[in-house]
């Protein structure tokens, strides 16, 4: 494996192991906030932090990729949080869990379909999937009941949908050349523009002065500087080393990382089917990411 693919795994991993807490902190401004609310700040906060750290303009080479920039803000930042959190009303998190975890799998038929330049699928990557997958329920579904939720199930679904395409826009945008932060800055832009309109039509209030509680100004920072500015960074840069579908095979381990902080933190009991999920789990993301290394020499070779 080169130095820059192990950059890029360590990039994901790093991502998904933030993105696999945030749930913790998320609880914690609930009580005082709105998802709404806290998406908001939290993604207003990202974007000052990521002017700070690289203050220097944009200039694209061609007017036309602004249209993709747009339609990653619209994806990754504004809809793909909207859908899950309105799923979350509507259907269990156990639920949500399952079915945003299949993201992967069309980030992987839209690659196919849109860059040309990935990889063929290998069958490894849909043994992994499914490993993962059943890993994923055992973990999720561990002394709960399944229950079908139309509506929310639905907009879980059309959620992944929407990461996926993020994911793809996201691999067209490092092709642009330009710098990680210069990018996830743009795309945090347009997020919040389109971010703007839902605030009418969900219980938004600015009211700054909860903030003087540190407890939530504490959560609010972890999610702004690490989970947005940081983790957005690092998963695009994982993007542009490693490509869409090896990336986003990554999301597999959130519900891993959910169920190990959960037993650290809040101190809930790992059962046996939660363990044997979390053992499926990382199997199946080590199967979707093997490459055997004759298949790499053979195509060096010719």
């Amino acid at each position: 494996m080169g130095q820059n693919n192990m950059k890029g795994h360590m990039a994901a991993l790093l991502t998904i192991l933030v993105w696999g807490t945030t749930f913790i902190s998320t609880k914690v401004l609930l009580v005082s906030f709105q998802p709404v609310e806290i998406l908001f700040f939290r993604f207003i906060m990202g974007f000052v932090v990521l002017i700070l750290v690289y203050p220097h303009r944009l200039k694209l080479k061609d007017k036309r990729q602004e249209g993709i920039f747009m339609l990653a803000g619209l994806c990754g930042i504004c809809m793909y949080y909207l859908l899950e959190n309105i799923a979350l009303t509507c259907t269990l998190a156990s639920n949500v869990g399952v079915i945003i975890s299949v993201a992967p799998f069309f980030t992987a038929i839209l690659t196919r379909l849109f860059m040309k330049e990935e990889e063929k699928l290998k069958a490894n990557f849909f043994a992994g999937f499914a490993a993962a997958m059943i890993g994923i329920c055992l973990i999720s579904f561990n002394g709960s009941r399944l229950e079908l939720n139309p509506l929310g199930d639905i907009l879980a679904l059309v959620a992944a949908f929407v990461w996926a395409c993020y994911s793809v826009l996201t691999r067209k945008i490092s092709s642009y050349g330009y710098h990680t932060i210069q990018t996830t800055r743009r795309t945090f832009a347009y997020g919040i523009l389109f971010m703007l309109p839902a605030l009418l039509f969900f219980e938004f209030h600015l009211d700054l002065g909860r903030f003087a509680n540190p407890l939530y100004t504490g959560n609010i920072i972890f999610l702004g500087i690490g989970a947005s500015a940081l983790c957005f960074v690092t998963w695009n840069f994982a993007v542009k080393v490693l490509g869409a579908v090896k990336t986003s095979v990554y999301i597999y381990l959130v519900p891993v990382i959910t169920i190990v902080t959960s037993a650290l933190i809040l101190h809930e009991k790992i059962t046996a089917m939660a363990a044997a999920g979390t053992i499926l789990t990382m199997a199946g993301l080590f199967l979707s990411e093997y490459r055997p290394k004759n298949t790499k020499d053979f195509k060096a070779d010719n």
